[in-house]
């Protein structure tokens, strides 16, 4: 019964309130540093944009946008998706409920028609904010990211929001929520681009292009707070626990 209160329309929308109050004191109270320093000045001829970030940052990511710049985020549509909706709203960013998922489950979990809206809120001039990662596959970057880009024509810029002072989850995003009165670093990635008639190969170039420079914004970023990355080797774990699985 518990859970089930958790889930109404009055706890998510308290909860969410809750969440954006506390985020908003982390980002007062922590001193932060911008790389590229003037990135904001610098991107402003490419907008919109398409920003990506890891599962596990996605708790930080609201500290990213600046006042004057519209944005929109892919939300999950269940468990932890509508508190965190309300949350973004709070911090001045739209929510598109939806699913990065793919394969045959896409259409049950609001992919295509999210996907679709992505696009439209796009070309009306709203940054996208969304995760390159898919849920149980962590640091491994999926096509879907990518073909936002090529449908868009939007160049995708990777980013990296982190705070000294922090908890880490040990969840399978390694997932982290900064504490105040700590340091706090935001390291943005050069753009990557796809071309509306990308083919296969030119898609696979820019997926594993966005890995990379989420890779090395990250570790950049927890360089400049005096910290390690929770969720460095998550991909390469992954990798060599498939490959010592039984065919």
């Amino acid at each position: 019964m518990g859970f089930s209160l958790l889930k109404t329309r009055i706890a998510q929308e308290t909860l969410g309130r809750l969440l954006a109050g506390y985020l908003k004191l982390v980002r007062r109270t922590n001193r932060l540093v911008v790389e590229p320093a003037d990135i904001y000045e610098r991107v402003r001829p490419e907008l919109p944009l398409i920003i990506a970030m890891w599962h596990g940052q996605h708790i930080m990511i609201p500290f990213a946008r600046p006042d004057w710049m519209p944005a929109c985020s892919l939300v999950s549509r269940h468990g932890d998706g509508g508190f965190n909706a309300v949350a973004l709203r709070q911090m001045g960013i739209g929510a598109i409920r939806g699913s990065g998922a793919l394969g045959k489950k896409i259409r049950e979990k609001g992919g295509a028609s999210a996907f679709l809206a992505m696009v439209r809120r796009l070309a009306a001039g709203d940054t996208m904010v969304l995760t390159a990662d898919i849920p149980k596959r962590a640091r491994v970057v999926g096509p879907g990211i990518i073909q936002l880009a090529r449908a868009s024509g939007r160049p995708i810029h990777p980013i990296a929001v982190v705070t000294s002072r922090r908890i880490d989850f040990n969840s399978w995003d390694r997932a982290s929520i900064g504490l105040p009165f700590g340091r706090g670093a935001i390291v943005v990635g050069e753009a990557v681009h796809v071309d509306r008639h990308a083919d296969e190969a030119a898609c696979e170039a820019a997926r594993l292009a966005v890995q990379d420079g989420l890779d090395r914004i990250h570790a950049r970023a927890y360089e400049l707070v005096g910290a390690r990355d929770p969720g460095a080797g998550l991909r390469e774990a992954a990798l060599a626990k498939r490959a010592e699985s039984p065919a």
